[in-house]
């Protein structure tokens, strides 16, 4: 669908003005979103201008060289686990035929609705000491006669977490390797570029940009990685900010070591900005895609391997062993305390999506109103929150909280010796604070991309015809929007089911959800007892991979040659 020119939109919401509705109060909306992402993350730092230290200290002298350690070797591990996976199988499945292709080309999304946490306890109860694996090896062949790798290891928990973030490279290498165009690769055949030639020459570089893109957010939820650490025992920032939070009860010392893990995310982000640099990604040809190359004999083989094994190690096991654990206990623990938990997970993640909606349309609108650098930098700074590690988020919005709590106390004191203490701090709403801040990109997304194909004529027409701002988001951009709100209500939804630090470190007395049973069950050491609300999530998690898997697909059927 066609868009006009920005200069129409401009006359658009110079019209919109003249109508008299306040325009700048959609950039105060956008404006009150940017100070909610802002304030938490200013109040973070805030930990560095107290002036006792003893705790931060005693940190410094003992863990820190080990947080910074494990969070390198952890980020340089995916870095090249990702790259390898996601780039390798995203040119087999787009530029190559071999048996099973068809169904690797969208079964190799999947592993994206299983949360990192529950295929780092799948793992362990599989091929840890105690696992069915090893003992089915000691078995056979004494206790020293063979040798296992150590599965509570740094390679271990790379391991679990680039089986679980491959897709992202995944997706994005392989849109770019099949907008590339046939033209593009036959050019380079006639130069006398072999295959593996013309990939590493032609087809690699052009996908670049797009490639430093799925890395950079495979790199974002390593960082903000919780579960999979805990559950491994693997000490990084997020499990350090959990434990001087509740086992040292020091919400300063805690805020001092979220700062630095949010210097790791901001260097991140500024690397992939550098990597990235001029180049922009985009479709070089719109006549037929590329055609793939038959991969016969023992490399078709080798091929369909290789995709199995990834598929069967990310998905396909765990699933299997999931099930299995969860009908062993069924009977026991699909009770009331199961459907209480169903219960909380589901309303946390409905009002978090509604709230988030509402927040990414008064944002998308805002745009369109009053397309100006203020907005637009409004915008980006409240969409700033998905790159943030939810224990920051969690510390950050605490201290904000907390320190309205001890405003208000101080003001009621003027007046009564007996202050009502806590009222914001620990509370439902700082909760649902903490899931707007993480995900209002997610929802930004769709609604962003459904408001660019609205053509500016249709809301112009409804100006005429007497509306004004609000009536023409009311009856031209929410029936239009219609698809797009349905799909950002959806990822919502999922990613506040699955999302566990913050729910962990802000949910109220009483509040926990099904990520939170599944962090108290795998710290016990009770997979099965795990199962149950694993199987629930990795369900739930399916629908937005079947939408994105939609999305991803091509026109176009290639023809092997």
């Amino acid at each position: 669908m066609s868009t006009a020119p920005s200069h129409f939109q401009s006359t658009h919401a110079a019209r919109l003005s003249d109508s008299g509705v306040r325009l700048p109060g959609w950039q105060l909306g956008s404006l009150a979103l940017a100070a909610l992402i802002a304030v938490p993350l200013l109040l973070i730092f805030s930990g560095w201008l107290q002036g006792e230290n003893a705790v931060w200290h005693h940190l410094a002298e003992t863990v820190l060289a080990e947080l910074v350690y494990n969070t390198l070797v952890l980020l340089a591990g995916v870095t090249v686990g990702v790259l390898l996976l996601g780039v390798g199988l995203a040119w087999l499945t787009s530029l190559c035929e071999f048996p099973g292709r068809r169904f690797f080309d969208w079964a190799l999304m999947l592993p994206l609705a299983v949360p990192a946490y529950v295929l780092a306890f799948v793992v362990l109860g599989l091929f840890d000491f105690t696992g069915p694996l090893q003992g089915l090896l000691r078995e056979l062949f004494g206790r020293g006669g063979f040798w296992f790798p150590e599965v509570r290891s740094s390679g271990g928990v790379t391991l679990v977490l680039v089986l679980v973030l491959y897709p992202y490279v995944y997706m994005l290498a392989r849109s770019a390797f099949l907008t590339q165009g046939r033209g593009t690769l036959e050019a380079a055949h006639s130069l006398g570029l072999t295959p593996r030639a013309a990939f590493f020459h032609v087809a690699l570089p052009m996908a670049r940009p797009a490639i430093v893109v799925g890395t950079s957010l495979a790199l974002m939820e390593t960082l903000a990685d919780f579960g999979t650490v805990s559950v491994f025992n693997y000490d990084t920032f997020t499990t350090a900010i959990y434990k001087a939070w509740f086992g040292l009860f020091n919400l300063q010392a805690a805020s001092q070591l979220a700062s630095l893990l949010l210097l790791f995310v901001a260097l991140a982000l500024v690397a992939e900005r550098r990597l990235r640099g001029r180049a922009r990604y985009h479709e070089t040809s719109r006549g037929a895609p590329p055609q793939r190359f038959r991969l016969q004999g023992w490399r078709g083989g080798v091929a369909s391997s290789a995709a199995g094994l990834v598929f069967s190690l990310a998905f396909l096991l765990p699933l299997i062993q999931l099930l299995i654990w969860a009908w062993q206990v069924v009977q026991q623990d699909l009770d009331p305390r199961y459907f209480e938990l169903l219960t909380h997970t589901l309303a946390l993640g409905g009002i978090s999506a509604l709230i988030t909606i509402i927040a990414a349309l008064l944002l998308g609108c805002a745009r369109r109103f009053h397309d100006n650098r203020l907005t637009a930098s409004s915008a980006r700074i409240a969409t700033l929150g998905y790159a943030l590690p939810g224990s920051v988020l969690a510390v950050g919005i605490m201290l904000t909280f907390s320190s309205l709590d001890n405003l208000i106390n101080a003001i009621w004191r003027i007046f009564d010796n007996t202050p009502p203490g806590q009222i914001f701090g620990g509370s439902l709403l700082a909760l649902l604070s903490a899931y707007l801040t993480r995900f209002l990109a997610v929802a930004h997304g769709p609604i962003e991309s459904g408001l660019g194909h609205i053509r500016p004529s249709l809301s112009d027409a409804a100006h005429n015809l007497g509306c004004r701002a609000l009536g023409v988001v009311r009856r031209v951009y929410l029936p239009l929007l219609r698809p797009g709100l349905l799909t950002a209500l959806l990822l919502v939804l999922v990613d506040v089911m699955k999302e566990m630090p913050a729910t962990l470190l802000l949910r109220p007395y009483g509040w926990d959800t099904l990520a939170v049973r599944i962090y108290e069950m795998t710290s016990e050491g009770e997979w099965e007892r795990a199962a149950l609300p694993a199987v629930t999530l990795v369900l739930a998690g399916l629908l937005p991979v079947i939408l994105l898997v939609r999305s991803s697909s091509h026109p176009h059927s290639a023809q092997p040659h």
